[in-house]
C-alpha cells in the first residue's frame, strides 16, 4: 500500500483487512453441507446481527460516493430515499417477514414459486441476478475505483482484485454466517468513518451555521418542484415507495437476512434496529457532499467525496479510519451480492432443473456460483473506467424501471387470494419489457432517441413518475388477467399461509397480534 497515505494510515487499513478476514473465516468454519447453514446461517441470527447486517448490506460504496455527489448538487432532497427506508423497514418486519417465515422459504423467488408457479420464480431469479451484476456488483466497483484511483493512487486493477479476493474468500467458505458477522464489524467501521469525515468537514467549514450561510437555500429544501428533473416532490411521494418496497421487501439481497432470523420477534427487532440506523445517513453521507460544495466549489458530482479524502482535511490516522469505513461499505455490499446471487443460482435454478440432489450438492453449487461471481467482479473492473455518471441517482433510476411489476405481483399476490399465476407471469413479462425499454432509452445516444417520437416521450418521463405509471399498468394487467379466472390457485391451506387479508392487518395494528393471526391460519 502506498498512494498518498501515511504509514500509520496504511497500517490501519491492513489491520482492518486482517480483522475482516479473521472474523469471516472464524465464523464460517464448519458451515459445510447444510443449505440452512450456508444460505441462511442456520436460521439462527439474532436481532443485533440482523439489524447491523441489513444496514451494512444497504450502505455500499456507491452511497459514500453517490450520496455525497448527489448532495453536492441537490442538497438534502436526495435524503428522501434514506428516510423512506425507515418506514418500509417496518413493513418488512411487520408485514412481509411473518409471511415469508411462515412460508418456510430460502429465497424470495421461492415465495413467488409457492404463491404462483415456477415461471414467476425463474423470472424473478434471472432479473435479480442481472440486477446484482449491473446495479450492485458493477456500481459498487465503479464507486470503489473512484477512491482507488483518485484518492489513494493505488493500481486500480491489482488492488481491486485483492479486495474482491478477500471478500470472496470468506463468502465462499462460510456463506451467510461469515457475511453477516463480518458486517457487524463493518457497520461499526463505516459509521465511524463517515461520522469522522462529516465532523472534520464541518470544523473546516466553520460549523453548520457557516455551511448554511455559504450554500444556496435550495440545498436545504426538502421539497423540490414537480418539474425538478431528479427529485420532484410528487415523484418522491408516489414513485419512491415502489422502489423502496422492491429493494427492502422483495429483493433477496436484503430479505435473506430476515429469512435467517431465529424467529419473527428477532426479525422485527432487527428491522427496527436497521430503521434506526437509516435515520442518520443524511447527516454523515449527504453532508460531506454539501461540505465539498463549499470547500471545492468547482468540483461537483461523484468526485466530491474523493476531493474530501485526497486533500488535507483529515489528519493522520483519521484518514485511515475513514478510508477503512469506505472499504467496509464496499466489501459488505460485495459479499451480500455474491452470497445472494449464489443462493439464487443454487436454490432457484439448479434445484428446479436437477430433480435428484442432495444438500451437499446444493451447497457445492452455491460455492461454485460464488466463485463465478467473484471472477466476474474482477472481470468487470477494467470496464468501470469507461463509465462517468452520477452513481446514486443512476442506481435509483435503474431500480425504478425494474421494481414496479415485481412489487405489483408481490402486493396483489399477498392481499388478493384470487390473483392467478397467469396474471403474475404476464405482468412480469409485459411490465419488465416496458421497464427494459425505459432502460434502453436512458442509455441510448440522444441523437438516436430523437429520431423516434415515442422514445423522446418515454425519455422525458422522470424516473420516479415512471415507476408509478408502470406500477399502475402492471397492477391493471395483474388484476385484469386474474379476473379471467384462468389458472387461479385453489383456496387451499397452503394459499392461506401465503396471503393476508385487510381485516387481518386491521386486527394486527389494533391488537398487536399479527403473530397469533398467522398461527391461527
Amino acid at each position: 500500500m502506498s498512494g498518498n497515505l501515511n504509514t500509520f494510515d496504511n497500517l490501519i487499513l491492513l489491520t482492518y483487512f486482517l480483522i475482516v478476514l479473521g472474523i469471516g473465516l472464524f465464523f464460517g468454519r464448519s458451515k459445510g453441507n447444510s443449505i440452512s447453514q450456508y444460505f441462511l446461517a442456520g436460521k439462527n441470527l439474532n436481532w443485533i446481527v440482523i439489524g447491523t447486517s441489513l444496514f451494512a448490506t444497504n450502505i455500499s460504496s456507491e452511497h459514500f460516493v453517490g450520496l455525497a455527489g448527489a448532495g453536492s448538487i441537490h442538497g438534502l432532497s436526495v435524503g428522501y430515499f434514506e428516510w423512506l427506508a425507515v418506514i418500509i423497514l417496518f413493513l418488512l418486519g411487520w408485514l412481509f417477514a411473518p409471511i415469508f417465515l411462515r412460508s418456510n422459504i430460502f429465497t424470495v423467488p421461492q415465495f413467488f414459486g409457492k404463491r404462483f408457479d415456477n415461471s414467476s420464480r425463474l423470472y424473478l431469479t434471472i432479473v435479480s441476478i442481472l440486477t446484482y451484476i449491473f446495479t450492485k456488483i458493477g456500481v459498487t466497483l465503479l464507486a470503489g475505483t473512484f477512491v482507488l484511483k483518485e484518492v489513494l493512487g493505488w493500481d486500480m486493477f491489482t488492488s481491486t482484485i485483492i479486495i474482491v479476493f478477500i471478500t470472496g474468500l470468506y463468502t465462499v467458505i462460510g456463506g451467510l454466517t461469515s457475511v453477516a458477522f463480518t458486517q457487524v464489524f463493518q457497520a461499526i467501521i463505516l459509521i465511524l468513518g463517515a461520522v469522522l469525515l462529516s465532523a472534520f468537514g464541518l470544523i473546516e467549514v466553520g460549523g453548520f451555521s457557516e455551511l448554511a450561510a455559504k450554500l444556496p437555500s435550495d440545498y436545504f429544501s426538502l421539497f423540490k418542484s414537480t418539474s425538478d428533473p431528479n427529485v420532484p416532490w410528487l415523484g418522491i411521494l408516489i414513485g419512491a415507495p415502489i422502489i423502496g418496497i422492491w429493494y427492502w421487501c422483495a429483493d433477496q439481497y436484503i430479505v435473506q437476512r430476515v429469512l435467517a432470523a431465529k424467529g419473527i420477534e428477532e426479525a422485527k427487532k432487527g428491522t427496527m434496529l436497521a430503521a434506526f440506523f437509516k435515520i442518520f445517513p443524511i447527516f454523515f453521507l449527504i453532508f460531506p457532499g454539501m461540505i465539498a460544495a463549499v470547500l471545492y466549489p468547482d468540483v461537483k458530482g461523484d468526485f466530491a467525496y474523493s476531493m474530501l479524502l485526497s486533500g488535507n482535511l483529515l489528519p493522520v490516522g483519521i484518514k485511515g479510519l475513514v478510508i477503512a469505513g469506505f472499504f467496509a461499505a464496499l466489501m459488505s455490499s460485495l459479499a451480500s451480492s455474491f452470497n445472494s446471487a449464489a443462493a439464487l443460482v443454487s436454490l432457484d435454478i439448479y434445484q428446479i432443473f436437477r430433480k435428484n440432489y442432495s444438500e451437499r450438492e446444493l451447497v457445492l453449487v452455491g460455492r461454485l456460483a460464488t466463485m463465478f461471481f467473484v471472477i466476474l467482479a474482477i472481470a468487470i473492473v477494467p470496464f468501470t473506467k469507461l463509465i462517468n455518471i452520477h452513481i446514486y441517482l443512476f442506481l435509483q433510476s435503474i431500480q425504478s424501471f425494474i421494481a414496479p411489476p415485481i412489487v405489483s405481483v408481490l402486493l396483489i399476490g399477498i392481499f388478493w387470494k384470487k390473483a392467478s399465476s397467469l396474471g403474475a407471469i404476464w405482468t412480469l413479462i409485459i411490465g419488465g419489457f416496458i421497464g427494459f425499454m425505459k432502460i434502453l432509452v436512458t442509455i441510448l445516444d440522444p441523437q438516436t432517441v430523437s429520431k423516434f417520437e415515442i422514445l423522446v416521450y418515454l425519455n422525458s418521463i422522470n424516473f420516479l413518475h415512471f415507476a408509478f405509471i408502470l406500477f399502475f399498468i402492471s397492477s391493471a394487467i395483474m388484476i385484469g388477467i386474474s379476473l379471467l379466472k384462468i389458472n387461479i390457485v385453489d383456496n387451499s391451506e397452503s394459499l392461506q399461509k401465503l396471503t393476508i387479508s385487510v381485516s387481518d392487518l386491521k386486527t394486527n395494528f389494533a391488537t398487536n397480534s399479527y403473530s397469533r393471526i398467522l398461527k391461527e391460519k
